[in-house]
């Protein structure tokens, strides 16, 4: 039975983040809002949660995990980064877009693209989110709480623990964070190449 937590939106109350931050930490697999959507979360180093998250969605082994990170710096340690695109992507974070970039050594082969040796990487505008990753001290790893078979996300955190009570540790709900996934752009091959049409602003890119 996955623990429910309610969290003001503004002002996420710092025990609840941390309990949700100490079961991440002993694999807990959680669900937690960002600024585009729900998003499935739970540590780094997790082969139990990669599967668990695999199982939920059914996904492939080509599907591109995200680390969310909390900051510039944190995610410069993932993800290689030459000049142009360092620009590129500073002017559009934090914010609802994921960055797909060749993985660095600290990304466990599990989360990297079997051929592309790349990962999904972004920086979420959203306070709780940003709460929990300060409290946490190292990314998330996630994947858009979208269920096989659904056109969109679910909305509200009750709803996420009444489905999915028997698969999850653990609701963070701090209220409707909408249904549009981030605008996804890949940079791998040096230039942008839009992958998903989001909730960021493509033009940037186009």
């Amino acid at each position: 039975m996955a623990k429910y937590y309610d969290v003001h939106p503004d002002n996420p109350q710092p025990r609840s983040i941390a309990q949700v931050a100490a079961g991440v930490r002993a694999d807990a697999l959680i669900a937690y809002p960002t600024d585009s959507c729900y998003a499935l979360g739970c540590r780094l180093g997790s082969r139990g949660g990669v599967d668990r998250i695999r199982t939920i969605r059914q996904l492939d082994d080509r599907h591109h995990f995200t680390l969310v990170c909390q900051d510039f710096a944190q995610l410069g340690q993932f993800v290689r980064i030459d000049n142009d695109v360092f620009r590129a992507i500073k002017a559009s974070t934090p914010g609802r877009y994921t960055f797909i970039l060749p993985a660095t050594r600290e990304v466990p082969r599990m989360l990297q693209h079997p051929r592309k040796k790349t990962v999904g990487v972004r920086i979420p505008d959203h306070v709780v989110a940003q709460a929990l990753l300060a409290e946490l001290g190292e990314p998330l790893l996630s994947s858009t709480l979208l269920l096989p078979g659904e056109e969109e996300p679910m909305t509200q955190g009750w709803e996420i623990k009444d489905r999915l009570d028997h698969v999850l540790d653990a609701v963070v709900d701090s209220g409707d964070c909408g249904t549009e996934p981030t605008t996804v752009v890949d940079f791998s091959g040096g230039e942008a190449e839009i992958v998903r049409h989001g909730a960021g602003d493509t033009s940037r890119f186009e």
